[in-house]
């Protein structure tokens, strides 16, 4: 990405209830969310200086410290009014905000009920999540190695950065070997997700998209799901074998970063962006930044 390195960027962080320099937004080597993973997050979007679906991400942002058994110190509406400020304070219309919580650095070890809980909220302009000139002409995806867990083995409705770990290797291995990312299956062998996207398929002209049994129901998965509906298209969540994509006409990905974005291929599968794919981008579009549209 283009820019000064990310802890080298100009601004201010919001950090346990006061702005600090973005440069001196540090934590201790032992903290807690570092070694042990014990840290959950939230990927915003604001769109012409409105925030998109700030209540439902703060929600799940709460959801998620309650399942790593953190209490956060704030309420809710400061830190949705705090999501606000900080957009305000950094001049930003359209960016991008990552509320994180973590365990400090009190104790270190496996247990750490007596560590702080820290919280922090970054904003910063950010492009799209892919090329402009990839998004346009449809991503290439391959199947990843690693597998979405069983869900009694992982806190799999949390947004925890200890489940993203998988999520990186397989990312860095498909961009390695000349694809754009990589599709997930789950530990039964079905298809899952992307590494950091929910997925679609058509077929019929009806949606098709895995049940999120073992990996997070997206926010902007439920706004599609929503939009869908809306339209009249029916959407059908249940187990997709991977073979099965030999039948699918239409493919995308959709998420807070990625928003909803056409798929080319999948390893041997290709698809070609068509009538439901586009409608859904600017149905998306219209919901999540409507200045935008007006602008046009």
């Amino acid at each position: 990405m283009a820019g000064p390195a990310f802890d080298q960027r100009e601004g201010y962080i919001w950090y346990n209830g006061e702005y600090v320099d973005w440069k001196d937004a540090k934590l201790h080597v032992l903290s807690h969310g570092l070694h042990y993973g014990s840290t959950v997050f939230e990927g915003v979007r604001a769109y012409g200086g409105e925030i998109f679906k700030l209540k439902e991400h703060t929600d799940r942002l709460f959801r998620s410290a309650e399942t790593l058994g953190m209490k956060v110190p704030y309420t809710k509406e400061e830190l949705i009014e705090q999501q606000k400020d900080i957009l305000k304070k950094e001049g930003l219309t359209d960016a991008y905000l990552r509320p994180v919580i973590w365990r400090g650095s009190e104790l270190m070890g496996i247990s750490a009920q007596a560590n702080r809980i820290n919280v922090a909220i970054a904003a910063w302009d950010w492009p799209s999540y892919f090329k402009p000139e990839d998004r346009l002409k449809g991503l290439r995806l391959t199947v990843a190695e690693w597998c979405r867990p069983d869900p009694r083995t992982i806190p799999c409705h949390a947004k925890a950065a200890g489940l993203y770990m998988i999520c990186t290797l397989s990312k860095h291995k498909a961009e390695n070997d000349g694809f754009n990312d990589a599709m997930m299956l789950d530990f039964e062998g079905n298809i899952a997700e992307a590494t950091g996207a929910n997925i679609f398929f058509t077929k019929d002209g009806a949606l098709h998209t895995p049940v999120p049994d073992c990996f997070l129901d997206g926010i902007t998965r439920q706004t599609v799901v929503d939009l869908a509906r809306r339209r009249g298209i029916e959407v059908i969540e249940r187990k997709i074998r991977p073979e099965e994509m030999a039948d699918f006409d239409e493919c995308f990905l959709t998420g807070t970063a990625v928003e909803v974005t056409p798929v080319a291929s999948i390893d041997k599968y290709s698809f070609k962006p068509g009538a439901i794919t586009t409608q859904l981008m600017d149905d998306y579009t219209n919901e999540a930044h409507p200045h935008a549209l007006a602008a046009e």
